[in-house]
């Protein structure tokens, strides 16, 4: 019965998607991560609670499929902020938030991480 199992969560993990904007903090690489950890053994690997792996697959399978979004449809795509799904994705990337980071910084901190930064050559000596 755990084969079963393993095979229907690595299925799932085929299908989702691996967003590449979201290095690291994509939902699709952490479900790849998880379900590794959770079957080290493979097929072979002894399943503690199955009602509760049953309920888990059950509902990454219903975030997958957009069974809410299907459910209850919305009257527009945006938020009430007016910020559309688009934007947000772009917002939410990866290296937008490291630019974001970088401009919170001050004058004063920008200068000192430049000039007291050591050379490579330093670092290994």
């Amino acid at each position: 019965m755990a084969a079963s199992r393993y095979r229907r969560f690595l299925r799932l993990c085929e299908e989702w998607p691996v967003e590449d904007s979201k290095w690291q903090r994509d939902l699709g690489s952490v479900l790849r991560q998880r379900v590794a950890q959770a079957f080290r053994e493979g097929e072979n690997t002894p399943i503690s609670d199955p009602e509760a792996c049953d309920q888990m697959y059950e509902s990454l399978v219903r975030i997958h499929s957009n069974y809410y979004k299907n459910k209850y449809p919305r009257l527009k795509d945006t938020t009430f902020t007016g910020v559309t799904q688009e934007d947000c994705r772009m917002i939410l990337a990866t290296d937008i938030l490291k630019q974001m980071e970088d401009m919170k910084k001050g004058t004063w901190k920008r200068l000192r991480e430049k000039f007291s930064a050591k050379k490579p050559e330093e670092d290994s000596k």
